[in-house]
């Protein structure tokens, strides 16, 4: 009997690896926090609607978060994070709108007209990947991005951004085509 469960056991626990080894590969967009505060993170993007963006994630030290689940379908998204202990943000020149609960805002433009605050995200190029981790750190006291690879340290994030692809206060279409911008 002893003999019957435990070949009954490890039947088991053979077709459990084989049922885990044949999953598809999961593809997201991450931000790691690799900093010693607690991180609040929003995101933006071109959806089929429009220019979206939409936040809060929180990020406790030393964990991730999935920001965009599934296959990146874009190359260019972009990303405001915020130390929620210390202050500081990581920012950009790319405008878009948040506001401080939990949102999902359709369009960029006029955000303070329509009841919410004009904030600067800085654009990550996924450069087509379908996967795509980004490590927000903490650098001479300061916030700083670094690569998927983590193999540089990307202190400033413009260095994402190629001047040729995009205007530095609109987010860029992935087909290079701009949006109208929030002018207030």
């Amino acid at each position: 009997m002893h003999k019957l469960r435990l070949g009954t056991i490890l039947i088991g626990a053979t077709l459990a690896t084989v049922g885990f080894a044949t999953l598809p590969a999961k593809a997201d967009l991450r931000v790691c926090n690799e900093t010693a505060n607690l991180i609040s993170v929003a995101l933006g993007y071109r959806a089929e609607r429009g220019w979206m963006s939409e936040g809060w994630w929180q990020a406790p030290p030393g964990d991730c978060r999935v920001l965009y689940q599934g296959d990146l379908e874009r190359r260019f998204y972009y990303i405001y994070a915020v130390d929620d202990i210390a202050g500081g943000a990581w920012d950009g020149s790319v405008f878009m709108c948040t506001r401080d609960e939990t949102f999902t805002i359709f369009g960029v433009e006029d955000c303070l007209a329509r009841g919410y605050e004009r904030t600067g995200f800085f654009e990550i190029d996924t450069q087509n990947r379908t996967d795509w981790t980004l490590q927000l750190t903490e650098n001479n006291g300061g916030p700083a991005v670094v690569d998927p690879e983590a193999a540089e340290d990307l202190e400033d994030p413009a260095f994402l951004v190629d001047p040729d692809d995009v205007t530095l206060d609109a987010p860029t279409d992935d087909n290079s085509q701009t949006e109208e911008t929030d002018t207030q």
